[in-house]
């Protein structure tokens, strides 16, 4: 049997080591046990923290699991500009959905959406703590394209959203394999619903 980790605490300040610690320890819960077994009980005993410190910090496990996806889709994935937002959606959306069949955070993301149907935690990590942090780098592709012309600013919010519920689809019916030929359909149809 292996002894548990020397205690760590984050305490009244945010301890970066401790937080290092929990991070690690929530990726390698969800890697081994997907997003059903995954839980702050046992993500605080794997990084030594008692589980005051980690809900102090993320309330739930829905916000954890927020907190280590948007992590490492960020380190994974910064949205292209090639200078055309119908070529940007397709490059976009094809590193997206290799990021969701490849990685385990990806691969088990589907699990908090569908959470989030019936539970408040997960609707609220998602509402409240995913999309605000994730949304600027998926605006920022569309706002590059206003600034070249091909979209109208007031098209970004509605465009965002069909943009998002397409991958969604996408992901809750398990079909994000490749698909070239699909994805550059939708990213030309958004391109163009963008005009003014």
């Amino acid at each position: 049997m292996t002894a548990a980790p020397k205690r760590r605490s984050i305490g009244a300040r945010p301890n970066p080591e401790a937080e290092a610690a929990i991070l690690a320890a929530a990726r390698a819960v969800i890697a081994e046990r997907g997003y059903a077994g995954f839980s702050i009980d046992e993500v605080a005993r794997r990084a030594g923290a008692g589980k005051p410190t980690v809900y102090r910090r993320w309330p739930t496990k829905a916000e954890l699991f927020v907190a280590v996806y948007s992590e490492d889709k960020a380190a994974r994935m910064a949205p292209p500009d090639t200078g055309s937002l119908e070529t940007d959606i397709a490059e976009y959306t094809a590193r997206l959905w290799t990021f969701w069949r490849e990685t385990p955070l990806g691969r088990t993301f589907r699990a908090l959406i569908a959470e989030a149907q019936t539970g408040d935690a997960a609707l609220a990590a998602l509402r409240d703590k995913f999309l605000p942090e994730r949304l600027p780098d998926l605006r920022g592709m569309f706002a590059a394209a206003v600034r070249r012309g091909e979209i109208a600013p007031d098209a970004v919010d509605a465009l965002v959203e069909l943009y998002i519920g397409f991958n969604w689809v996408r992901l809750l019916t398990g079909r994000v394999d490749p698909d070239a030929d699909g994805i550059a359909r939708v990213a030309a149809i958004l391109a163009r619903g963008g005009r003014g």
